[in-house]
Parts: C-alpha cells; sequence; structure tokens
C-alpha cells in the first residue's frame, strides 16, 4: 500500500471545493428563470383578458345598436322623439345606453355605447326600407312544379 501524500491530498481537496463552491453559486437560478417566466406569461394572460372585454364590450354594443334601430324605425309613425324612446328603452334592455338617435322618415339612424370592465365602445346602426334605386333582396321563387318531372333516359351503351 502507498502512504498518503499530503500534498496530494491537499491539492484534491481543493480541487473539490472549488468545484463544490462553482455549484453553489448557481443554487437558486431556476427560480430565478421561473419567476420570469411567470412574470411573462401573467402579462400575456393581461393582454388577452383585456382584449376580451374590448371584444365583448363591441358585440354587447353592436347588438343593442342594431335593436335599437330596428326598433326605432318600427316606431317611426308616432312621431322622431316616441321612436327614439322606443329606441332608448330596447337599448337599455340590452345593458347599453343610447348615444345619438335620429330618425328621419321611415329611416332610422342610432348609436349605441356598452361597456365591459374598463372599456366602453360605441357602435351606430341604421335601419328602414330599401332606397328606391336599390333592388329588393327576396328570397329565389321556388321551380315551377306545374309540369311532371320527366323519366330520366336511359345511357347509350
Amino acid at each position: 500500500m502507498r502512504a498518503c501524500d499530503p500534498v496530494a491530498l491537499r491539492s484534491r481537496l481543493e480541487a473539490l471545493n472549488a468545484r463544490l463552491a462553482a455549484a453553489r453559486s448557481d443554487r437558486g437560478s431556476a427560480t430565478v428563470w421561473v419567476v420570469c417566466l411567470l412574470g411573462a406569461m401573467c402579462a400575456v394572460f393581461g393582454v388577452l383578458l383585456a382584449q376580451g372585454e374590448v371584444v365583448l364590450s363591441r358585440h354587447r354594443a353592436a347588438g343593442a345598436a342594431d335593436l335599437a334601430a330596428l326598433a326605432a324605425a318600427d316606431h317611426w309613425m308616432d312621431g322622431g322623439g316616441k321612436a327614439c324612446a322606443m329606441a332608448a328603452r330596447v337599448a337599455r334592455a340590452q345593458g347599453s345606453k343610447l348615444v345619438r338617435c335620429a330618425a328621419v322618415g321611415a329611416v332610422s339612424d342610432v348609436t349605441a355605447a356598452a361597456a365591459a370592465g374598463p372599456f366602453t365602445t360605441e357602435v351606430r346602426a341604421r335601419a328602414g326600407p330599401a332606397e328606391p334605386g336599390e333592388p329588393e333582396r327576396r328570397a329565389p321563387e321556388p321551380p315551377d312544379r306545374s309540369s311532371p318531372p320527366r323519366a330520366p333516359r336511359a345511357a347509350a351503351p
């Protein structure tokens, strides 16, 4: 058996201590990376939530504006004031408020605003009969059923 050389043993211990010190200096770096990743994910999630609220607000305002414009156009014969009052009532029932209303003849033009979270969106809608120069949109006419259908011909060989 060889005797232990104290100088060699000391140099091995110093090398081992250096490795341990280097390993200890990286300790906890994964925690920093995880915290940074969680912060980035929270920021992205917050942006997506805000975008969702904006879209929700826009859809609520559009639905309320459309229905309010139809209500005002439906009540045009009662006068502009009553037609706009009906439009405001319909907009309130949809959880929105009527910002602007104009009823000229059978045509109504309204703007409704809806809020979702900190965001408020305004949407404009117009309703009334088709313009005199516009073609009317009709459903296609059904095929003529007065004559009986023909029997299919046999294909030639």
